[in-house]
This record gives C-alpha cells, structure tokens and sequence, in this order.
C-alpha cells in the first residue's frame, strides 16, 4: 500500500474514455506498438540521442538499442516496487537489454521527482526519466525540464493524454476503488455512500493524508461526487468524512500491507490496481480481499512518463520509453495490466489482439460516463481547499 505523495494529481481528461474500453484517438494499427519494428530505417540524417525526438530522428531502433547498451545504465526515482508491478517491469528492461537500472527514493513523490531533475541538473546522478502525475508533467514540461520524444505507439495514445510535441505522455492508470476484507466485514459496501453505516465503525481508512497523498485526496474527491459534489466542488467530500469521523467509522490508521493483512484496515479507498494487487498476497493467508470500483464516486488518474532534458544516459532513457509503450506480450504496457493498471494504450492493444486478456479480466470492471473531467485550475482549487479544511475536518 505504498503511495505517491501530492502532486501526483492526473488529469481525467480522457482517462474515463480510455480505460472503460471507449473508441481510440489513436490509431490502433497492429504492431504499432512493438518499439523494436518501428523506427528501425535509420533517419537521413540522424541527430545525438540527447537532442533525438524519436528513434528513427537517432538513426533507428537499432541503433538506438546498441546506444543504451553501450551507455549501460539507467536512473529512475520514485518508483515503488510494489507500485503497478514496477518491479518485475524494471527486472524485464534489464533482463532484455542488460542495463543495469538504478532507483533512488522509491517512495518518493512527484514533487521530489522535480526537485531532483533540478537540484542534479548536470550531475552523472540525475533521474533520466520521471514518473509524475499530470500536474507536475505540466509544470515540468513549463519549467523546460523535459526533453521532446515520441515513442514509437505515439498514434496509441490518446490526444487528451499526451504534450503535442512530445514532452510528457500518459502511460497508466485506475479508478479510485473499495477494497475490503471480507474475511472480517460481513458484508462489503461497493459504493461510497454505503460507507457511512455503523456496522463499519472503526473500519474505514484513506491511503495516507488528502492534504499530502495523491489517493487519500482522490477518495475525497470520490466521496465528494457520490455526495452532491462535482469538479468545482470537493467540500460534500470533506463534509462525508467529518461525517464518518464524528460517527467513529473513519479509521485514522496509516494503511500498510501489514494492517491490511491484520484487519487493523478492514476497509481502504485506494487506486484499483494497489487494492486489486493485495487480492493475491492476502489469498495466501487465507483473507478474501474485495475490490470494487464504486459507481457514483468514479475518480480515475494516469500517470505520465517525460524525459529529464540533461538525462546523462539519453539513449536509456529513450529506449526505456520505448520499452514502457511497447505492446509486446513482455514489455511495458502489458507489464502494467500484470500490475491490474490501466495501461494508456489498452483500447488500442485491445484492437489489435496485443492486450493479455486474462490479465484485462482481472482488472475490476467499470462503467464509465466520463463526466469527471476537472482542469489543472480545478486541480488546483481542489488541492487548496483540502490543504485548508482536512485537519479541522477530522480532529477529535
């Protein structure tokens, strides 16, 4: 149940179309997808990996791969390893082109990403990549921190979820869920306003704080929606849990696996795809881990990927993008079905017979509208009114 902090806010801008299986703005066209067969004509005139904004502008994927090899090595932060199958992602990167990968501040937040790509700028430490939530892959990207690449599935991933010229782009994510044990709670609420019930006295918690967890503030938001609320309003969701605070149902404890699995946690409002991923762990010590993905509090979110402009490992840092947009049955964007996340390019690999269907099947399903859609400004206000009235909310 690691979390990343404030910051990592994404956009629902075409996130809702996306992941409810809606039509594709990209172009869905088999193998668009496989990095290692587009690009590979080398480019008439290629450009240093520093400056490329594609493969083919490097000189081809070939060329591009050999590039990386040679570099050997790549840094990332903020990764949890437990986060989206993070790590059997990164094990899968080195196992197929033997670079060695090294995570700084796996529990890091978005914010820490950004003040890292500053703070090293110039330095053989820097991160060569990030993993930011939409607010801070728009910040970034107006800070000139970010190099333009377009990963060979570009066409793959939606218009609403992507930098026109390539400086940030969407890869993953989920919806706001319930996971609940059922092994302990009788019976399981699957939407929000069923929360507010005394038979879950002491049993409903956040994953983490709202004023500094991105999931903790996107339940607020959940409950906000499920109690009159709307992109222009987050107050009915601090309103619901001074509600459930006052009536001694919201649980203050910092969720971890551990007090998932003791039942000090019984009920969580967290990502599908950590919820979904405790289903599992929680099966081998015999505890039944339901998941829903509540109908009128729908709140999803992407993360975006984007390239630190002065990488000191260009080539890996492009050819990990690569790696992470391909649709290859063991490269990124099945990778993150593997982790129950949405992969960006999910519609498009479902056209094109590339999506592991058991692994989409697995995924808690979900109908939605696409009527959430705040803006950054929204974002922003949302943000200050939590920040402002959480602490009062639920003193006591």
């Amino acid at each position: 149940m690691q979390y990343k902090m404030m910051g990592t806010v994404a956009v629902a801008a075409a996130a809702a179309i996306v992941m409810a299986g809606c039509s594709s703005s990209g172009s869905g066209k088999a193998g668009s997808g496989n990095a290692s067969d587009s690009g590979s004509k080398a480019g008439s005139a290629a450009v240093g990996w520093s400056k490329a904004q594609s493969a083919q502008a490097g000189g081809g994927m070939a060329a591009l791969v050999s590039a990386a090899k040679k570099e050997g090595k790549l840094n990332v932060i903020a990764l949890p390893p437990t986060w989206a199958n993070y790590a059997s992602i990164i094990a899968g990167f080195t196992k197929q082109y033997g670079i060695a990968v090294t995570s700084e501040n796996p529990d890091g937040s978005s914010g820490d990403e950004i003040n890292a790509l500053k703070s090293t700028k110039g330095q053989a430490s820097a991160p060569d990549v990030v993993d930011v939530g939409n607010s801070y892959a728009l910040s970034g990207a107006q800070d000139g921190l970010y190099a333009p690449y377009k990963v060979a599935s570009w066409n793959d991933i939606p218009t609403g979820q992507k930098d026109s010229d390539g400086l940030w782009f969407s890869d993953y994510g989920g919806y706001i869920s319930i996971g609940c044990n059922a092994t302990k709670i009788k019976t399981c609420p699957t939407t929000i306003k069923q929360l507010d019930n005394p038979a879950y006295k002491g049993a409903v918690a956040l994953n983490g704080d709202p004023t500094s967890a991105n999931a903790a503030f996107e339940a607020v938001w959940s409950a906000a929606l499920a109690n009159g609320g709307s992109a222009t309003n987050i107050q009915p969701g601090i309103a619901y849990f001074k509600k459930l605070n006052s009536e001694g149902i919201f649980n203050k404890t910092k969720v971890t696996p551990a007090t998932v699995a003791s039942g000090a946690t019984p009920i969580v409002l967290d990502w599908d795809y950590l919820n979904a991923a405790e289903t599992s762990a929680l099966k081998a010590k015999n505890i039944t881990w339901k998941v829903t993905d509540p109908s009128d509090g729908l709140v999803s979110g992407y993360y975006a990927q984007a390239i630190n402009i002065g990488a000191p490992h260009p080539a890996a840092a492009r050819l990990w993008e690569e790696y992470l947009y391909s649709q290859k049955a063991t490269d990124g964007q099945n990778g993150w079905l593997a982790g129950y996340a949405r992969p960006i390019e999910l519609v498009a690999m479902q056209s094109n017979g590339s999506a592991n269907k058991a692994l989409v099947a697995k995924i808690p399903p979900v109908t939605d509208s696409n009527s959430f859609n705040p803006s950054q400004a929204q974002i922003t206000a949302a943000k200050a009114v939590v920040t402002a009235k959480w602490a009062s909310a639920v003193s006591g």
